[in-house]
């Protein structure tokens, strides 16, 4: 008897000393977990308190290393805000997490909600779309679109503070139409309206049922309020891609394609590689067409738009920024209403710089994440497989890497490479690691020309520290995002 419990007492030991070491592979846990729920409580409420609950666990997360565990429920996730640790889970673990299972019924399988299969293959099919020969056959329209944004906020000048949102999204619909998908929407308004507030409520919806955790559940969010609510934003959102597709397809089999500029055939707008694709070597359905253009136009919108209108904010917020802006303009174009040139773009340094600090300063996308495949060692611990990784790109913009001065907004920090962060990982600007976003150069020459014929027209006052933030899937003000424009 007495060398069977012997025996019970060495396992049960041994088993001990398991759990130790692997107690000491785990990233520490954040505090405030309560029993059974572990951290649930901390993401329930609203938007607004949801996104003090992310600054906090930032602030939280720094002196923890830049790696922290949390519970919901009995589900262990990791929290990230480590640059390079960021980067290495990224790189390790392409496969996206099973939260953007629920935007699936919108997205699909495009390449941002994708599971992996499909990503690596759609993705390399579809690079060519933003290879620069095309994107430079876009500048005439991007000019056109700029100009297009210039007149329509006319109306505004003299009139006090007024909410820009509107426009600088709106404007960015029509201008992703007219160039990655090659089809005219400016003068479908009611169309654009619709789909602009059913995309927002959509966005909603996602984080609602992330934080009602019993609708994690497909079977439960089958029969919820939420579900109907959802489907009939669906509808108007999914006409819009199905308006675009039907007219695109009409016009190539109608013959009246526009010749491409470029004499290489062999690179083509998005849209049109789609329809080639499936038309031509028959690689894509229907349903997967769709699924991209879903995603091209609310990823090359919403996101645009949105940096746009955090930086035209924050440079009337600050004036001498602005007036270092307005004086590259000058410098690079003159005082001529010229259009900008493909020459001019390499030049307008400081204009980039303005984007990148804003895109910094208000991360658009503050958290992203990954479904752990495997177990990944970093510089302290170890991520177990089987969990879930959720990057914070918000805390990275934020990390002690960037400096004292990380929450302040000084675009020249991105002129001097000796006062910008040791690793390349510091800024996410566009995402990490190898599922980055297709489309960053494209955002990038579409927000320096809007830019740039912005500040050649008017001068901008604002007042960021009016900003109040909620956390929408992206980094989205709840008020104080107006701005006022005067004729320069």
């Amino acid at each position: 008897m007495l060398p069977l419990i012997l025996f019970f007492v060495i396992l049960l030991a041994y088993w001990w000393w398991k759990q130790y070491r692997l107690n000491l592979t785990e990233p520490p846990s954040f505090p405030g977990a309560w029993p059974i729920i572990g951290h649930i409580h901390l993401i329930l409420g609203d938007d607004l308190y949801l996104w003090r609950t992310v600054n906090e666990m930032v602030d939280t997360s720094f002196m923890m290393g830049g790696v922290g565990s949390a519970f919901i429920g009995p589900r262990t996730v990791y929290v990230v805000t480590d640059p390079d640790e960021c980067f290495t889970v990224a790189n390790a673990c392409l496969e996206k997490d099973t939260f953007y299972d629920f935007a699936k019924p919108w997205l699909g399988e495009g390449l941002v909600t994708g599971k992996l299969s499909i990503w690596r293959n759609h993705r390399k099919l579809l690079n060519p779309a933003f290879s620069q020969i095309v994107l430079d056959g876009f500048i005439e329209v991007l000019n056109r679109q700029s100009r297009r944004l210039v007149k329509d906020l006319q109306v505004e000048v003299g009139h006090g503070p007024f909410e820009h949102w509107k426009y600088t999204r709106h404007n960015a619909l029509e201008t992703i139409c007219l160039t990655a998908l090659g089809v005219d929407f400016s003068d479908h308004t009611i169309l654009n309206s619709e789909y602009v507030e059913a995309a927002e409520e959509i966005f909603k919806a996602l984080v609602e049922r992330f934080q009602k955790f019993w609708l994690h559940s497909s079977l439960i969010f089958q029969y919820s309020d939420l579900k109907k609510k959802q489907d009939g934003w669906l509808k108007t959102v999914h006409n819009m891609s199905d308006t675009v597709l039907k007219r695109r397809k009409s016009e190539m089999n109608g013959n009246i394609l526009k010749e491409e500029k470029s004499p290489d055939k062999k690179f083509k707008a998005f849209m049109d590689l789609l329809l080639e694709l499936s038309m031509e070597r028959g690689v894509l359905n229907d349903k997967e067409i769709r699924d991209h253009i879903d995603t091209m136009i609310v990823g090359g919108h919403d996101t645009s738009a949105n940096v746009m209108m955090y930086a035209m904010i924050l440079l009337g917020s600050h004036p001498d920024v602005q007036d270092k802006a307005y004086a590259e303009v000058l410098d690079v174009i003159g005082d001529s209403d010229r259009d900008i040139e493909k020459q001019d773009l390499s030049q307008l340094v400081y204009l980039e710089a303005v984007l990148k600090e804003s895109m910094r300063v208000y991360t658009i996308v503050p958290i992203i994440a990954r479904k752990l495949d495997k177990n990944v060692k970093l510089k302290r611990c170890t991520l177990k497989a089987g969990r879930t990784c959720f990057m914070f790109l918000f805390g990275i913009h934020r990390h002690p890497v960037w400096g004292p001065d990380a929450d302040q907004f000084k675009p020249e920090r991105w002129l001097d490479p000796s006062t910008l962060p040791d690793t390349p990982n510091a800024f996410t600007g566009f995402g990490v690691g190898r599922r980055m976003c297709i489309g960053k150069a494209y955002a990038l020459m579409s927000m320096k020309i809007t830019l740039a014929h912005l500040l050649r027209n008017y001068r901008i006052k604002a007042d960021h520290t009016k900003l109040i933030l909620k956390f929408d899937v992206m980094l989205k003000p709840v008020s104080g995002h107006h701005i006022t424009v005067e004729r320069r």
